[in-house]
């Protein structure tokens, strides 16, 4: 039996189905875009092209899902990979003694706690030198965001009317970019804690997998912010958001020594 997959695009609520005399058409605008006999039809399967996710594999075998926010493409989920793109120098040290942590000047990652389960979970954490190394964490195709890839999403976010209060003069969009689950619960006026469920209008998906200090070396804040990197800067810049505040922090103030998270846009 034939199996047959109907792609609708923008003209998908344009469309009429007719079935007559045993055979399946559709039209669009009186035209008739298919027709197939009943018979030879096992099944249909309706599919919005516009809603359908890219992926991206990096070289663990890790594969993310993509969001399209504004002109920019990004990762839905924080980077896992334990290896640089090349592949050479094996793989990134997974550095979990506090002591050891805080003294490192080359790369490494880490999970939250140690617990592999919150690296699967949430991503790995990875200090300023990972994310700098010539080897590159990301794969082909794909950088660590930039600090003005950053605040170009945001101010996006902003003019679109993503601030929880629907204005578009003042960054309040938060909430559109963190996940609708593990964050605390807040009761402050446009909070991300506060309702989750209007949380995630862009599609970005930031968890509130904490950070790791630099010294002495400690994780915390776990489902109360989420740390991320930006890949240039004299000083190391990087963006949070905390679970009791509707502001995408900017902040250029944590030594290269911290454990942030990563997110890639496309090249």
């Amino acid at each position: 039996m034939k199996t047959i997959g109907i792609f609708i695009l923008a003209f998908l609520s344009c469309c009429n189905f007719m079935i007559a005399q045993d055979t399946l058409y559709i039209y669009k605008s009186r035209a008739i875009l298919y027709k197939e006999l009943v018979s030879n039809i096992d099944s249909i399967t309706f599919k919005n092209k516009k809603t359908e996710q890219e992926t991206v594999t990096d070289i663990d075998g890790n594969v993310y899902h993509t969001v399209k926010i504004g002109t920019q493409t990004w990762m839905v989920e924080n980077l896992k990979v334990t290896k640089y793109r090349n592949g050479n120098g094996g793989t990134i040290p997974n550095v979990t003694n506090d002591y050891s942590w805080a003294f490192l000047s080359t790369g490494a990652y880490c999970n939250y706690n140690n617990e592999e389960s919150n690296g699967l979970k949430y991503g790995r954490m990875y200090n300023w030198y990972a994310i700098t190394d010539s080897r590159k964490l990301a794969p082909t195709g794909w950088h660590v965001a930039t600090d003005a890839e950053w605040t170009t999403t945001i101010n996006y976010l902003i003019i679109n009317g993503y601030n929880y209060d629907g204005t578009k003069d003042d960054n309040r969009a938060a909430k559109s970019i963190a996940s609708t689950n593990e964050w605390e619960i807040s009761i402050g006026s446009g909070a991300i804690g506060n309702d989750l469920t209007k949380n995630n209008t862009s599609g970005f998906t930031g968890l509130p997998g904490g950070y790791r200090t630099d010294y002495p070396s400690a994780f915390d804040f776990m489902g109360l912010r989420s740390y991320w990197w930006s890949s240039d800067g004299t000083n190391p810049y990087s963006r949070h958001l905390e679970y009791n505040s509707s502001y995408i922090f900017r902040d250029d103030s944590y030594t290269q020594k911290y454990g942030f998270y990563v997110r890639c846009v496309k090249d």
